[in-house]
């Protein structure tokens, strides 16, 4: 219970690694606010699962002006901020339109450093901020143009944040799955995609979003104070 009386902000908590993520710190005592987008039922049965104070929040990342409200559970004092909420996109670069990019860079990336910023005040010194971006900004592929550039931005996000934290004792740090056996995989890999990623990640197999959320946690915890400004490739061995 590492993180007894802790306080956790984790966007996009309701399903897939997001929701690893929520279930992984509460089960290491603290108290955690996630966001959802659709289903109401399902993100307030989680909350209620879990216990422990546990709230949902519902909140688009595509509209900036839903963000005060995901903060509203946390005015009395925020330990850990997990940027996880994130939308992916295979659009070729011929057909990227304006409204794609607007989309997908405010979901990805202005969503998240604004919720940094507005964080910042209630961040007790000593908390943590992590943001989850992909192994894809490395392994890039046909049409993820908006996707890999977004969770780049979102990369040098942290390293910037990490040196402006720093003096508060405020950790920032970036997370990048590989091939993670969740929903949004499977919805934009065919079979023999997916096949082949487990035949090029070295621990021979797909992750999994407890594998992600074991990362975050130690993140989070006591035992990473002094790693900041870092992107951990939690890939299984994806990329060598």
């Amino acid at each position: 219970m590492t993180l007894t009386g802790k306080t956790a902000l984790v966007t996009g908590g309701s399903r897939g690694i997001g929701q690893a993520i929520v279930r992984r710190l509460a089960a290491d005592g603290a108290r955690v606010v996630f966001t959802y987008r659709t289903s109401t039922e399902a993100a307030e049965k989680l909350a209620a699962e879990i216990g422990n104070g546990a709230v949902a929040v519902r909140c688009d990342q595509a509209d900036p002006a839903t963000l005060p409200a995901i903060f509203e559970p946390v005015r009395d004092g925020l330990d850990i901020l997990v940027n996880n909420a994130g939308t992916a996109d295979h659009t070729p670069i011929a057909e990227v339109t304006e409204a794609d990019f607007d989309r997908v860079l405010t979901i990805n990336t202005k969503f998240p450093l604004l919720a940094i910023q507005a964080a910042a005040p209630l961040l007790r010194d000593g908390g943590r901020i992590i943001n989850l971006s992909t192994l894809n900004t490395v392994v890039a592929g046909p049409g993820m143009v908006l996707y890999c550039a977004s969770k780049a931005a979102l990369e040098q996000v942290t390293a910037v944040a990490a040196k402006e934290f720093g003096p508060r004792g405020i950790t920032v740090n970036t997370v990048s799955p590989g091939a993670t056996d969740t929903d949004m995989l499977r919805s934009v890999n065919t079979p023999e995609g997916l096949e082949a990623s487990v035949g090029w990640t070295a621990l021979g197999r797909l992750g999994q979003p407890s594998d992600v959320a074991a990362v975050v946690a130690f993140l989070a915890g006591p035992d990473s104070a002094w790693v900041t400004g870092q992107n951990i490739r939690a890939t299984g061995g994806l990329v060598l």
